[in-house]
């Protein structure tokens, strides 16, 4: 797994929905606090990306579909396994973030590109904090705790922009089949189960959580089981 910091332009000029009940981008309140996506009613085209915009206790999540790629869950459920793992990391809202669900070929240039690494991957985040910007957690290198004065403060109803999160989906299916999941590699269970850890695995990079270090990387497995139970992120 992977992480690094992302160059791209994104939306941080969008203001905050008037509250923390999920929503579709018509600023509508539902009735229920489950995530809405923006085209829940339009048919998915094979041979087209497929993106769409949830709200859901106060962030932003941009879901990309690439053509081609299978779908395993329902988006909305994938929206809120990625929003427990934003709330456990103690991400800030109101915020946005992107979701891509790809495929190994587009993965493997990301992971050449940005990490230096030849093949494919499973997850990559591209984290736009850095991790002083979230409580320290346990195992955490101290050395990454910069102090550097108040931190820039946006003005009210913008959105911080947290990164993006690229999951390869067809890895996640491979890893499962073969009994190479669970980031333990001896793990087999099904590929929907796979997803939500890389997809949780993810949000826990872009909240300063990473694993090179032992103790570190026990903490994070153990936050991952523990949300991955939960009812929060089913």
């Amino acid at each position: 797994m992977a992480h690094e910091l992302n160059d791209m332009a994104h939306d941080t000029n969008d203001t905050a929905q008037p509250n923390d009940m999920a929503h579709d981008t018509n600023d509508t309140a539902q009735p229920n606090d489950m995530a809405h996506d923006t085209n829940d009613t339009a048919q998915p085209n094979d041979d087209m990306d497929r993106a769409r915009t949830h709200h859901l206790d106060g962030y932003r999540v941009d879901v990309t579909t690439r053509a081609g790629v299978q779908s395993l869950l329902p988006v909305t459920r994938l929206v809120r396994t990625l929003v427990a793992g934003l709330r456990a990391g103690s991400a800030p809202t109101p915020a946005r973030i992107g979701l891509t669900l790809t495929n190994d070929v587009e993965i493997t240039l990301l992971n050449e590109e940005y990490m230096g690494h030849e093949g494919p991957t499973d997850v990559l985040s591209f984290p736009l904090l850095e991790p002083s910007a979230f409580p320290v957690h346990p195992g955490q290198d101290p050395t990454l705790r910069r102090s550097e004065g108040p931190a820039f403060v946006l003005p009210p109803g913008v959105r911080t922009d947290l990164g993006d999160i690229v999951v390869s989906v067809e890895r996640a299916i491979e890893q499962a089949e073969q009994g190479h999941g669970g980031h333990t590699g001896d793990v087999r269970w099904s590929p929907s189960d796979e997803l939500r850890l890389l997809v949780t695995h993810g949000a826990l990079h872009v909240c300063g959580w990473d694993h090179a270090r032992p103790d570190e990387e026990a903490a994070m497995r153990a936050r991952e089981r523990q949300l991955l139970s939960g009812a929060d992120s089913r």
